[in-house]
């Protein structure tokens, strides 16, 4: 995997007549250490549709510098960004390649801006001489390398002020503070490349997007956000960032839960099919995910027992036992990332949001046709709740409580679809739904892990060892699941309460 930094800078706008004030008068600041002037000649590359730019991404090749290569750049905040660099070569590194497949697809990355610039650099250094940040004053010549503006240059200088690795965010404050009382501002262009693209190509309307007006509009909108999030979250499932496997695998969920919930929207004759593949990417997703949860749960009760109720190799047989049933998806995921399913997967999701297969519902009034398909997902849950609260603790209780969970999380997504068009009566209805789910899905874990220490604690006793501590740690989530179950009908009434869908309907 190519290089990573965590890249935190300001940038402010300039002239060639500009001169930087005293910056050791910043708090914090002991001195300023003239670096000299460096060139830098970048070529900036995206697709002939600017799909990287328009999500933030930058890509470059750029020369010259102590760190010479090949760029990506992912927004992380406002001002803050994760580089990742890999050796300069004369064609894209085949892992930044991968990190932009799901948004280019089958698209030709190409140059797209050339970026020449003189760079002045001053080093800002504490008393015992620690680098706090570096500011450059930037030259920056640019030219549009294709497109209707291809030819065309631009001109201007900007300072820039980044962060030392590790250093502290009030550096950044302290230095603004005097850069403003010498009268510099904040640039308007959040990078050197968004900056060149506005000032070298055709005028853009920034104000065309259109305003949700009927049901099928607000259904489009949601479904369009978690195909983006999908999209957006391909590097970060490569990059094995925290959570955002998980993060993927909910989107997917969504998603399909969406499909179904607006079917008198969206045809099913094409939704259905999605669906279908989008539960095969939930699944590969999950293929450790569910592992690793479980895995969190019994760990967490191992380390919270007494050093005396800790018997036998209890940690030792855990990790044995996870290593077990681990299937190596780490490996698994990247492939099913680079295939081809996936990719057709993707194709199919943009030509739906681009020519969405709209039923005559969709061209409802909002207020109408969104809480009609609430309510119905509600009914639903209501069914199984009550299939739930008939049973008495057991099996058949565990399983009626699964089903309500599941059909909890699709009401919760279906009050969250509605949510921009339907407001505060939906936000209400999501928020007490997602408190079932919560309580549903916190018995539906407990129910696992007694299965697996039930496992665990009849290998123990086959190996010779004492099965005490699991036995222990068994009797805990017994408890924790009746808990749950005592808690459940509060919740429910909370959840069922007749005003919150009185409310969705006005």
């Amino acid at each position: 995997m190519a290089d990573t930094k965590r890249e935190i800078e300001r940038k402010y706008e300039a002239t060639d007549d500009t001169r930087l004030p005293d910056l050791t008068r910043a708090a914090g600041v002991d001195r300023s250490v003239h670096q000299g002037l460096t060139e830098l000649d970048a070529v900036y590359h995206d697709t002939a549709d600017l799909r990287l730019a328009a999500d933030a991404l930058t890509l470059r090749r750029r020369t010259g510098g102590a760190d010479e290569g090949w760029h990506l750049k992912f927004p992380v905040a406002v001002g803050i960004r994760d580089e990742l660099h890999e050796p300069l070569s004369d064609d894209l590194p085949r892992p930044l390649a991968a990190l932009l497949r799901s948004r280019v697809r089958h698209a030709e990355i190409v140059p797209v801006v050339r970026l020449r610039s003189a760079r002045d650099v001053h080093h800002l250094l504490a008393d015992d001489g620690t680098l706090l940040a570096e500011v450059s004053v930037d030259r920056v010549h640019a030219e549009r390398l294709t497109g209707e503006g291809r030819g065309t240059t631009a001109a201007w200088t900007e300072i820039e002020v980044e962060l030392a690795d590790d250093g502290d965010p009030a550096v950044l404050d302290a230095v603004e503070k005097r850069l403003r009382k010498a009268g510099i501002r904040p640039a308007e262009s959040s990078s050197k490349l968004a900056r060149a693209l506005a000032e070298t190509g055709p005028d853009r309307d920034e104000n065309g997007k259109e305003q949700a007006s009927t049901a099928g509009d607000h259904v489009l909108a949601y479904v369009r956000k978690q195909v983006a999030t999908i999209v957006r979250l391909d590097p970060a499932v490569r990059r094995d960032l925290p959570d955002s496997v998980h993060k993927m695998r909910v989107a997917t969920r969504r998603l399909r839960s969406t499909f179904k919930t607006h079917r008198k929207i969206l045809d099913r004759e094409v939704t259905d099919p999605l669906g279908a593949e989008l539960k095969w990417l939930a699944a590969e997703l999950g293929l450790d995910r569910d592992q690793e949860v479980l895995d969190e749960r019994i760990g967490t009760r191992v380390e919270a027992l007494p050093a005396v109720l800790t018997l036998g190799p209890v940690r030792g047989r855990l990790r044995a036992w996870s290593a077990s049933r681990r299937t190596g998806s780490r490996r698994r995921i990247i492939d099913v990332l680079d295939g081809q399913r996936y990719l057709d997967l993707l194709e199919a999701l943009d030509a739906l949001a681009a020519d969405p297969p709209l039923r005559p519902a969709a061209r409802r009034a909002p207020g109408k046709a969104l809480p009609r398909a609430v309510l119905r997902d509600y009914e639903k849950l209501a069914r199984r709740m009550d299939h739930a609260l008939e049973h008495p603790p057991g099996p058949e209780r565990d399983t009626a409580m699964h089903e309500a969970r599941k059909a909890a999380k699709r009401a919760r997504y279906a009050g969250e679809s509605a949510r921009p068009a339907l407001g505060k009566p939906a936000k209400r209805f999501t928020k007490r739904v997602k408190a079932l789910q919560s309580v549903l899905g916190d018995h539906q874990d407990s129910v696992v892990a007694r299965e697996a220490l039930r496992t665990l604690a009849i290998q123990a006793h086959a190996a010779g060892e004492t099965a005490f501590t699991w036995g222990l740690l068994y009797g805990q989530e017994e408890a924790a699941a009746e808990a749950r179950e005592r808690e459940l009908p509060e919740v429910w009434a909370r959840a069922s309460d007749p005003v919150l869908r009185a409310d969705l309907k006005h």
